[in-house]
């Protein structure tokens, strides 16, 4: 028995070394945290528990046969992040590159598959070459199947990724599908063609930061939700957004301490909207003062930033916040705005995530560039996820709401649960200076005086529409509140809904115009 267990000793310490002893002292000397770390460092101490470790590749094409490691290149398993289960996987780049073959494959495939009936979120850590040539067609097998579970298990279960090296080829599909994408400031990349490649087929020299760096990936392509300053802060923000979200899609997301009072009430937010129609502000600094202990998870933070997203607890209950940043292009919608709001919005959705929209839009940005970019087609994305969404959904329209951005931002028409107005509120289809110059483009060419009539004409407009009390005379706004009663009377209102049970009708899916 004694040499049983010294054998068996023995093989998880051949195990562990992964790639060889040299291969993790080089990478640690490079400043990245091995495969084996990162998942130590990323659960609750003593909690991992590791699934299929001594799994080898079973190829012995073109001398794979004498190249053979326990665990083949994935570390896979489960264990507890804040005393919740989690499963993962963690690619080995010092095992033949971090190569996706049939093996490793098959240990990915397979924790997915516990996760989905575990109902757990699933973390896959990617650091890999790609797919491992030497297998073949079986490679190519191996990411069909995980893009299969990565489909099937969404809207069920989170799936998060982390891009912790490079990620290239077919291997950028699988995090394409999941929920949330974390990558590593200047050490994680991901591009479908490489820069070599792109250099061969279009003569155009590219970096590889350029091509498919963090930075490039969280504020241009939007492909990327959270960009990490090093490893440890990057898993430190895949572990604050677990916080936020339910293990799966039959679950409510776990309740945060609710020590701030809920008739808080700051003096600030009857300030923080300008006098003056034009002037901008930043909203995150409003949504900083009525969630919870000014806590606010943002997603996408350097993307299409005239819409922000991202989670914070009202009354201790997690809440998605959707809201216009007038700071940004006046707040306006467009083609990148409204693909980041649509989807976030359908996470939510999914996840039993309430959702609150804080309003303050002008319009969708006007120009050529928009409409053949299909503003059309994406600003119905925005509109497609508020009508589909069956959570509680609560609107706070601040300032200006006008035009067909005001229905397509959670408008009663939408089916808003309720709408709320500060009585800064413009609720109207379009701006008094325009609106004018339409209506009266007659008598304003003809008028001896023209600016005195048009100063005259949109004073009048302003009193009829720069005001709340109309639409809410029509039933369409709830109530017009003070802005510093905003946060209990978000939190009451959430109370309220806490049983909201709504179904759409029976189908096998909607069509969204994608």
């Amino acid at each position: 028995m004694k040499n049983k267990i010294k054998g068996l000793k023995k093989l998880r310490e051949e195990r562990d070394f992964a790639g060889g002893v040299d291969k993790l002292k080089q990478r640690q000397a490079s400043g990245k945290m091995t495969a084996r770390e990162r998942v130590d460092y990323f659960f609750d101490p003593g909690t991992f528990v590791e699934l299929q470790g001594y799994i080898q590749h079973r190829s012995s094409n073109f001398g794979l046969d004498s190249k053979k490691f326990l665990g083949d290149g994935v570390i896979t398993g489960f264990g507890k992040v804040n005393d919740r289960i989690v499963y993962i996987y963690s690619q080995d780049f010092t095992v033949l590159g971090g190569s996706l073959g049939e093996m490793h494959a098959k240990k990915i495939v397979n924790v997915m598959d516990l996760a989905l009936k575990a109902g757990a979120p699933v973390v896959g850590i990617n650091d890999s070459g790609g797919a491992r040539i030497q297998e073949g067609i079986n490679s190519l097998a191996g990411y069909g199947d995980i893009f299969y579970r990565n489909t099937i298990s969404s809207g069920v279960i989170p799936q998060i990724s982390v891009i912790m090296g490079p990620c290239a080829g077919g291997a950028v599909y699988s995090p394409g599908i999941t929920d949330f994408i974390f990558m590593v400031d200047k050490t994680s990349h991901m591009f479908v063609t490489g820069p070599e490649v792109i250099k061969a087929v279009n003569k155009e020299e590219v970096t590889f930061e350029e091509l498919g760096g963090g930075h490039t990936h969280t504020t241009e392509s939007g492909v990327a939700h959270f960009l990490g300053n090093d490893e440890k802060h990057t898993l430190d923000m895949v572990k604050e957004l677990l916080t936020y979200l339910p293990s799966s899609n039959l679950e409510k997301p776990p309740l945060g301490s609710n020590e701030d009072p809920y008739d808080r009430m700051e003096d600030k937010l009857n300030e923080i909207v300008p006098v003056n129609p034009n002037k901008p502000y930043n909203v995150k600094e409003l949504i900083a003062l009525i969630v919870d202990d000014s806590k606010f998870f943002e997603v996408h933070s350097t993307y299409a930033e005239n819409l922000v997203v991202g989670f914070a607890r009202l009354g201790g209950k997690t809440v998605g916040i959707v809201a216009n940043n007038p700071d940004i292009y006046a707040g306006t919608l467009d083609v990148n705005a409204s693909l980041k709001g649509a989807r976030f919005i359908r996470f939510c959705d999914a996840f039993n995530v309430p959702l609150v929209s804080i309003v303050d839009v002008p319009g969708f940005l006007p120009g050529r560039d928009q409409e053949r970019l299909g503003i059309i087609k994406h600003g119905a994305k925005l509109l497609y996820a508020y009508s589909e969404a069956t959570v509680p959904k609560l609107t706070v329209i601040t300032r200006k709401s006008y035009g067909g951005a005001y229905i397509v931002m959670s408008s009663k028409h939408l089916g808003a649960d309720y709408v709320y107005a500060w009585p800064t509120a413009e609720i109207a289809v379009m701006g008094p200076q325009g609106a004018i110059n339409i209506i009266f483009r007659k008598d304003l060419s003809t008028a001896e005086q023209p600016e005195t009539l048009r100063e005259r004409l949109i004073q009048e407009y302003k009193d009829k529409f720069a005001n709340p009390k109309l639409p809410a005379g029509y039933g369409y706004i709830d109530d017009i509140i003070l802005p510093v009663e905003t946060r209990p009377m978000l939190i009451k209102a959430l109370e309220s809904l806490e049983h909201k049970n709504l179904r759409n009708p029976m189908k096998k899916h909607g069509n969204i115009p994608l």
